[in-house]
């Protein structure tokens, strides 16, 4: 096959691409979306999330323009899935934003506490509550006060809003609201003070362990960018890398690459911890665990 050709099946191969993650990025209907059910947590259908969609038609464009200019074709297959894969390795995950959610958690459990002792009911403590809660849990205390507007039995609201939380100290949490919904008597203003008490040391060793866990975190992300630099001048170094522009150095280079993306999915995965196991959990999701 002549250079012409070669060069018409890459800018296919390329077209192809954009279309196959163009038709990924396209937001597909939710069918149980009108259903007025419990909410749990649901497996995505989309492979890719917007961020990484995006970083992947740029990695596709600025692998066209290496190739176009360097005639690696590893270019070609190696910048998109550096692209889909770059945000992964650059964020912080999602361990602030719980960090603050607990904070927020505790300032709702101390206000939770305070209405309390007023002798008012559960269901009218937890409305009354909406006023002082904190940004961070707003979108939790709403669908739970939501529920309970719409009539849901309290223990399956309550239940419903650990759900949202997904966190075994939220579980500490409605565990005494739940006692006190079945109970209906005095003392919860007491175990909420002390509950809050926990959630504040809680919060303090989770913020510390994330401190450890950020330095892995980083020492990845300057790695990361490093190589990719190193990856993007490779071409242009002149005789010292002409060797990799032949098909057996295309090939070597190729699995270089995998066996380091492969040591950086591990370094990535030392800073990862480990969820921890939660209180309430339904039936179902206890058997698929």
């Amino acid at each position: 096959m002549n250079q012409a050709g070669i060069t018409l099946a890459i800018l296919v191969t390329c077209l192809g691409a954009i279309i196959v993650l163009l038709a990924i990025a396209r937001p597909t209907p939710d069918a149980s979306a009108a259903k007025p059910i419990r909410p749990k947590k649901q497996a995505s259908t989309q492979l890719l999330n917007p961020q990484q969609r995006l970083w992947g038609l740029i990695g596709l464009g600025l692998g066209v323009v290496l190739f176009a200019v360097s005639g690696w074709v590893i270019m070609l297959i190696a910048a998109p899935i550096v692209g889909v894969f770059l945000p992964l390795f650059l964020s912080k995950g999602d361990a602030p934003q719980k960090i603050a959610r607990l904070e927020a958690l505790e300032t709702w459990t101390r206000s939770l506490s305070g209405l309390t002792v007023g002798g008012a009911g559960l269901e009218q403590t937890l409305q009354a509550s909406l006023a002082s809660t904190p940004e961070a849990i707003k979108p939790q205390v709403n669908g739970l006060i939501a529920r309970l507007n719409a009539r849901w039995p309290t223990r399956e609201a309550l239940r419903a809003f650990a759900d949202d939380f997904d966190d075994p100290t939220a579980d500490l949490v409605v565990v005494h609201l739940l006692l006190k919904e079945q109970a209906r008597g005095s003392g919860l203003a007491e175990a909420l003070d002390d509950l809050a008490a926990i959630i504040f040391e809680e919060v303090k060793v989770r913020r510390q362990i994330e401190t450890d866990r950020a330095k892995p975190r980083t020492q990845v992300r300057i790695v990361t960018i490093a190589t990719l630099v190193i990856l993007g001048v490779l071409p242009f170094l002149g005789s010292y890398t002409e060797a990799y522009a032949t098909p057996f150095g295309q090939i070597l280079l190729a699995v270089w690459m995998a066996i380091f993306a492969v040591l950086l999915i591990w370094m990535r995965s030392i800073s990862a911890g480990k969820a921890a196991p939660r209180i309430l959990v339904a039936p179902e999701a206890k058997e698929t665990r």
